[in-house]
């Protein structure tokens, strides 16, 4: 016996707005939760070095890089086109001196490529010991 024959069926409808509000509330959470950066716009401050001034050392070969790509060695301007050439001056400016330590004092717009430049010839030199002057903090 069918005893609901005079009552129409509703019809059947979906809910939407319980979806919406999962969906709203992912939204939030993903954009809490997830860090936008740009590369191209990274701030970087170079840390500075809060220590006593090293003495003098008589094994030191000073490599100096000005932020126009230039070169001066011991207090005297290298010119090269290879850096072989420059590794050359490099183990020239050593001379005979036990386990020299190289000293790159680059500016602070000095570019990458120049200094790994002096790092690779003090390799091709075989000079290990490499070191990099900083700014004082205070």
């Amino acid at each position: 016996m069918n005893f609901q024959r005079g009552r129409e069926k509703e019809p059947l409808e979906i809910n939407l707005v319980p979806m919406i509000d999962v969906m709203l509330v992912i939204l939030i959470f993903l954009m809490i939760t997830t860090t936008y950066s740009k590369y191209t716009e990274l701030q970087i401050n170079l840390p500075t070095a809060d220590v006593a001034k090293q003495p003098e050392r008589p094994n030191e070969v000073a490599v100096l890089v000005n932020a126009k790509g230039q070169y001066v060695i011991n207090r005297e301007p290298v010119t090269f086109s290879s850096v072989e050439q420059f590794s050359s001056v490099l183990k020239q400016a050593a001379g005979d001196a036990k386990e020299p330590v190289v000293v790159i004092s680059a500016d602070a717009k000095a570019s990458h490529e120049s200094v790994v430049r002096v790092m690779w010839a003090a390799q091709s030199a075989g000079l290990a010991r490499i070191t990099f002057t900083t700014e004082s903090a205070k």
